[in-house]
């Protein structure tokens, strides 16, 4: 016998059949019900064990103890799964052949009457992000999961199995078999767009305090911990006609440009500053849109770049290094809005306040009707200014409006890409400077179906993981090698 499995209990007729396609396996010696119900029905062949959440600290010592099979299996949701043909085998084959400390798979799920593919990812170092899809069963090698979880630091309500999988992947690697195993009967089949804030949400952040702490242990642990020393900015640096230049990479949004236009147009400011568009080549009216409002008003450049290769990113590169691009670059979106007529100002007086190479503020979430949709204010209220770089390994993004002081930008160059651009551009910054917050409402989010994440198929979902996760490996790499050098 081969395996211990760990089941997330899910209603009596279920997990019978679970239990019953685990045995037919002739690999798994024990079965656990995890349940915080000490009175659900039992099933033959398998043991209940009294769990308040398999995402406590408690349960994964539970299991750890429990578990005395060469692998130990997890079902990891309370979700109706059933095994593809000889599951258990191929994983645990896998494993034997590669002697990594987690197997994982692509999965089929069921939502409704439609059955789809879902493949998953590979795991990288830079993979820190709490939410990371691994899929529902989950095949740790138990030797490895003795060593690492005999001894916490910590103690956590719902960041254990989280720190479970950073511990883990401290001492081996993890593999996943691009294999459909299993199908998984999907219960959220909310869009991507939807599930995308999830992490933002202010009634999860209980559950996001732990996560920074459990990611910041791993940091230590591998080397990659920035202590909170920063460079100082000198923003005497050059000499710019313009003190701020509001920078918009636009393509075929003619639904929505003039809106923004307007928002900047109206702003009001003691500091001189411009409005740089820059139009790739749309083709749906946009051009001329953005042509009759710059003929009105001097302050707006309109730049239709040469190169036909461009990236949102690259649209940055192209204003950025303008000679009309002033001392600050300040972002927004083709079909977002500033919130009043104060947005520029505060921005620009919150660099010189708190001395720092990019500020991020707050935006609310709303409808074209600019009536506010959930989960509404995003405030990005983890960043803390000793540890905010740290948990930005954590979290998907670091939230808008973003704002960079130029000649930092024009150092770094922004990678010609348009997803992610923005967050590998704040995570080179706050490897040296501090990242500025303002944490009241300055930037408006439209959310509409025309959004370009409002819904993404899982194949998209995926590409732009993957990307983030690689950016984020690159920082965290970088990171390690800077405090080597420097201790």
């Amino acid at each position: 016998m081969r395996v211990s499995a760990f089941l997330s209990y899910n209603g009596f007729d279920f997990t019978k059949g679970l239990v019953e396609q685990l045995k037919q396996t002739g690999l798994v010696k024990d079965i656990f019900l995890i349940s915080a119900n000490p009175d659900v029905k039992t099933i033959e062949g398998s043991t209940i064990l009294k769990c308040d959440s398999l995402q406590s600290s408690e349960t994964i010592k539970k299991i750890v103890k429990n578990s005395n099979s060469d692998y130990t299996l997890l079902l990891t949701k309370d979700t109706e799964v059933e095994l593809g043909q000889f599951a258990i085998e191929r994983m645990v084959s896998v494993a034997d052949d590669t002697n990594v400390g987690l197997v994982y798979s692509d999965y089929y799920d069921v939502k409704g009457e439609i059955r789809s593919i879902h493949p998953v990812i590979d795991y990288q170092k830079g993979s820190l992000r709490d939410d990371f899809e691994f899929g529902y069963l989950l095949l740790y090698r138990t030797s490895i999961l003795k060593e690492v979880y005999t001894d916490c630091e910590k103690d956590y309500k719902f960041a254990g199995l989280y720190d479970l999988r950073l511990k883990v992947s401290q001492k081996a690697e993890f593999f996943r078999i691009n294999e459909f195993l299993y199908t998984a009967i999907e219960s959220d089949i909310r869009k991507s767009g939807e599930k995308m804030f999830d992490y933002v949400n202010p009634r999860n952040r209980e559950v996001q305090i732990e996560m920074e702490v459990a990611c910041t242990q791993h940091l230590k642990a591998i080397g990659a911990y920035l202590i909170p020393e920063f460079k100082d900015v000198d923003f005497n640096e050059n000499d710019f006609e313009f003190e701020a230049s509001v920078i918009i990479p636009v393509k075929n949004r003619a639904k929505t440009i003039k809106d923004a236009i307007v928002s900047i147009l109206n702003q009001k400011s003691e500091y001189k500053f411009n409005l740089i568009i820059v139009d790739n080549f749309s083709d749906d009216g946009t051009t001329e849109i953005i042509k009759e409002f710059s003929e009105k008003d001097n302050r707006i450049v309109h730049i239709i770049p040469e190169r036909k290769d461009l990236g949102i990113g690259g649209c940055w590169n192209e204003a950025v290094n303008s000679k009309y691009c002033g001392k600050f670059s300040l972002q927004l979106d083709s079909d977002d809005l500033y919130k009043d007529e104060n947005t520029v100002t505060k921005i620009i007086n919150a660099f010189y306040e708190q001395k720092c190479g990019m500020v991020v503020g707050t935006y609310q979430m709303t409808n074209f009707k600019l009536e506010e949709v959930p989960p509404g204010i995003i405030d990005h209220k983890e960043w803390t200014p000793d540890n905010g770089r740290n948990n930005a390994l954590r979290i998907n993004g670091l939230g808008a409006p973003r704002a960079f002081y130029t000649p930092l930008l024009r150092k770094i160059k922004i990678p010609n890409v348009s997803y992610g651009e923005d967050y590998a551009v704040g995570l080179a910054i706050s490897r040296e400077h501090q990242i500025g917050r303002i944490y009241e409402p300055i930037y408006i989010c439209r959310r509409w179906d025309g959004n370009s994440d409002a819904a993404l198929d899982i194949v998209k979902q995926n590409n732009h993981n993957i990307y983030k996760d690689r950016i984020r490996t690159v920082e965290l790499v970088a990171r390690i090698n800077r405090n080597a050098v420097k201790w």
